[in-house]
């Protein structure tokens, strides 16, 4: 009998142009803001419509949408080298890391690490658990917090959780992750890595990072929308504590429908609370679809040579980067330092050029849709704006 997973082994992989197709707006724009919210592929409009032809079918179709659920756990565990039992759906990556924060007693080790690199909803959680007893303590150099020895300095046998982006939301810094995981482990430290800024471009195999706990979404680079978001939980970690924001997906059988029994799981599942966000939950099957049919590998080669003729492109107009020296280090974005970052994201927007700001720059993100032709479209831009100046 042939499963899903036969399938996706067998179905023919995307080329660069191949894969470009499957986002009809990109006939018309240059989407640099992947960083921010994918584009828009076929397969995504296609499974909004079956979301809808449920709801007219069938009125209320709940075996058919916790069908979705499933699938999209199989995916994304598949997709990042894990078993199902390993996640948790979630609506947020705030919620996963509260999840994980909440399960920790911090009486004995009250120690988390952090750094500046981190994206500041996950930040909050951490520093939230100062009322639970939690000490928070922070690499606050960006460009120090890319160097091991920061955090060989600072990481000792009072924390109980080491914190670190797969890649930063800021200007795509990548910190050293494999050694900070192994650095954390020999202190009696966990792990946890937030991929949302990195997961659907840049390659994840959990069991090669190590680290024990893992949270990314559905939109941005993974093609869906808002809404949904996966906890990747290390085989085998227990729980100190119970996770206090819990519900009835939370339970060993939900559908038992016992108000009286609050008991947790073994899994990752232990740490999901509610009905989750259906509409997402097409919208994230759909972009992991589309992604199943990439060679990640492949794909990153693309999107980070593309980042070098941008980035070149860029220091000959001379704008100012915010990128890290070392290669190494860089993501999948290059970002920008401009007097009004949303004014020129505003600007860039009006000629057909989808960007992100935050702060004091502006985010070009690369996705392996992006061609050498969005980039020099966007150059000639950047040149047009130098210009009016």
């Amino acid at each position: 009998m042939e499963t899903s997973d036969t399938i996706v082994r067998t179905a023919k992989l995307f080329d660069a142009e191949e894969f470009r197709l499957q986002f009809p707006p990109l006939k018309h724009m240059v989407h640099l803001a992947s960083c921010s919210q994918g584009a828009l592929s076929t397969q995504l409009n296609s499974s909004l419509s079956d979301l809808t032809g449920s709801l007219t079918d069938s009125g209320a179709p709940w075996g058919l949408w916790m069908g979705e659920v499933e699938k999209l756990r199989e995916r994304f565990a598949r997709f990042i080298n894990a078993s199902t039992d390993e996640i948790a759906i979630v609506s947020s990556a705030s919620e996963g890391a509260y999840q994980v924060a909440s399960s920790f007693s911090w009486d004995r080790r009250p120690g988390i690490l952090t750094s500046a690199l981190e994206f500041p909803s996950v930040g909050h959680v951490w520093r939230a658990q100062a009322a639970q007893g939690a000490q928070v303590h922070m690499i606050s150099d960006r460009v120090q917090a890319l160097d091991v020895l920061e955090w060989d300095s600072a990481i000792n046998e009072s924390l109980s959780l080491v914190s670190a982006p797969l890649v930063s939301y800021h200007d795509g810094a990548r910190p050293p992750l494999r050694e900070l995981t192994d650095l954390a482990h020999e202190a009696g430290a966990r792990m946890f890595v937030d991929a949302y800024q990195g997961a659907g471009v840049v390659p994840i195999d959990v069991k090669e990072l190590d680290c024990d706990y893992l949270v990314t979404g559905s939109l941005k680079y993974m093609l869906g929308l808002a809404g949904v978001a996966f906890l990747y939980v290390k085989d085998g970690i227990t729980s100190e504590r119970s996770p206090e924001l819990t519900g009835w997906f939370g339970r060993v059988d939900p559908f038992a429908f016992d108000p009286e029994l609050v008991d947790y799981p073994t899994t990752a599942r232990r740490f999901e609370c509610g009905t989750p966000a259906v509409p997402a939950v097409y919208a994230a099957n759909a972009g992991l679809g589309v992604l199943e049919r990439v060679d990640q590998a492949v794909g990153y080669e693309h999107i980070m040579r593309l980042s070098e003729q941008l980035a070149t492109g860029l220091s000959d107009l001379g704008i100012r980067m915010s990128r890290p020296a070392d290669p190494k280090h860089r993501g999948p974005q290059v970002a920008i330092f401009d007097e009004d970052p949303a004014g020129l994201s505003e600007w860039l927007f009006e000629r057909g050029i989808m960007t992100a700001p935050r702060g004091r720059l502006l985010r070009l993100s690369l996705h392996y849709y992006t061609t050498a032709e969005d980039i020099e479209t966007a150059l000639a831009a950047l040149r047009q704006h130098q210009s009016r100046r």
